[in-house]
C-alpha cells in the first residue's frame, strides 16, 4: 500500500549547508519532520553544490516521514556566474549589465537539461538565452 502524501514544501538552500535556522527549521517543523535528520540528508547529497543555491522539493507523509528531490541550481545562478557578476540589470531590455557567450551558454544548458521543458541542446539553449536577456545580460556571438 503507497505511503498517504499530507503536502509538499518546496525550498531553496545552500548546497551542503542546511541548518535548522530559518528558513528550513519552521518550514520542517510546522509539518512535524525531524530537521535534524533532513539537514544531515542534505548537506551529505549537495557536497558538490557546496555554496550554490540548491532547490529541493520534500515530499511528507502521514507518518511523518520524509523523501526529498533536489533539483540543479537555478539558471539565474549559472548566468550570473558565466557573466561574473552579483545580479542581473535594474532595467533589464534597456540597461545591458554584461554578456556571456553561446558557448557558455550551450554549457549551462547542458547541466540545466533535466530540469529544462527541452528535448534537445540546441532549443535548451534558447531558453538559457532567454533568461539572460531577461536578466539584462547580452548574449553573444
Amino acid at each position: 500500500m503507497a505511503k498517504e502524501i499530507v503536502g509538499y514544501v518546496k525550498l531553496q538552500i545552500k548546497g551542503g549547508q542546511a541548518n535548522p535556522a530559518p528558513p528550513v527549521g519552521p518550514a520542517l517543523g510546522q509539518r512535524g519532520i525531524n530537521i535534524m535528520e533532513f539537514c544531515k540528508a542534505f548537506n551529505e547529497k549537495t557536497k558538490s553544490f557546496m555554496g550554490k543555491p540548491v532547490p529541493v522539493v520534500i515530499t511528507v507523509y502521514k507518518d511523518k516521514k520524509f523523501t526529498f528531490v533536489i533539483k540543479s541550481p537555478p539558471a539565474s545562478h549559472f548566468i550570473k556566474e558565466a557573466a561574473k557578476l552579483k545580479g542581473g540589470s535594474k532595467e533589464p531590455g534597456r540597461v545591458v549589465v554584461g554578456s556571456i557567450t553561446i558557448k557558455q551558454a550551450e554549457k549551462i544548458a547542458q547541466e540545466k537539461m533535466k530540469d529544462l521543458n527541452a528535448f534537445d541542446l540546441k532549443e535548451a539553449t534558447k531558453i538559457i538565452c532567454g533568461s539572460a536577456r531577461s536578466m539584462g545580460i547580452e548574449v553573444k556571438e
